[in-house]
């Protein structure tokens, strides 16, 4: 993917995704920083996922496709909104709750559509630990993020099928000439621990 993030960029925006939870739960209050760097400035998509530690349970993942946000802000907006938002779960209220919660942030590239002239294509256009997928059949839209079939062990086919299922719509609907399918690249950066290092995630 272009403009690769440094470690180091990475892992400032880790600590800033936990910074930011730990303050809005604290006080209310979303923060606001000054880019360390160009690259952080620039607008991406970004995704913050939240898992239990030790048990490595999802706990809340949200984020922005589209390069709508300058990183640092889409980086504070997700890690707010995955603490406090993510339908799938009761949302965070003690910051204590964070001891026991490790971080994980995906920045992507833009999405991309993959035009092709019969379904069966998608399978060799897609390639596990590389691409995240987005389905979209009318006001319906289904994303997963690149390393959720390397720790699924899905094949393509299962991983579009529960990309459709998470769009609200049949298994299968990724056959169907009416629906469109995208493709995008995280790089991803998490806690080893609660607070702890920060290590580029390997999704191959």
């Amino acid at each position: 993917m272009d403009e690769r993030l440094t470690l180091e960029e990475g892992e400032f925006l880790v600590r800033l995704a936990r910074e930011a939870i730990e303050r809005y739960l604290s006080s209310g209050e979303r923060i606001s920083v000054d880019p360390p760097t160009p690259r952080l400035a620039e607008k991406r998509g970004v995704f913050v996922t939240l898992k239990t530690y030790p048990d490595d349970e999802l706990r809340g993942c949200i984020g922005f496709p589209e390069p709508i946000k300058p990183l640092v802000d889409a980086t504070v907006d997700a890690a707010i909104s995955a603490a406090t938002n993510d339908p799938r779960f009761p949302p965070m209220r003690d910051p204590s709750e964070l001891e026991r919660v490790r971080i994980e942030v995906s920045v992507l590239t833009p999405p991309r559509k993959l035009n092709v002239s019969h379904p069966r294509e998608y399978l060799e256009a897609i390639e596990i630990g590389r691409h995240g997928v987005i389905i979209k059949r009318g006001l319906n839209s289904g994303l997963l993020l690149p390393q959720v079939p390397v720790e699924e062990g899905w094949d393509v086919m299962e991983f579009l099928s529960h990309a459709c299922l998470k769009a609200g719509l049949p298994p299968d609907c990724w056959t169907d000439p009416s629906c469109d399918v995208y493709v995008f690249e995280a790089q991803v950066f998490e806690e080893v621990e609660p607070g702890g290092r920060v290590v580029e995630k390997e999704l191959g």
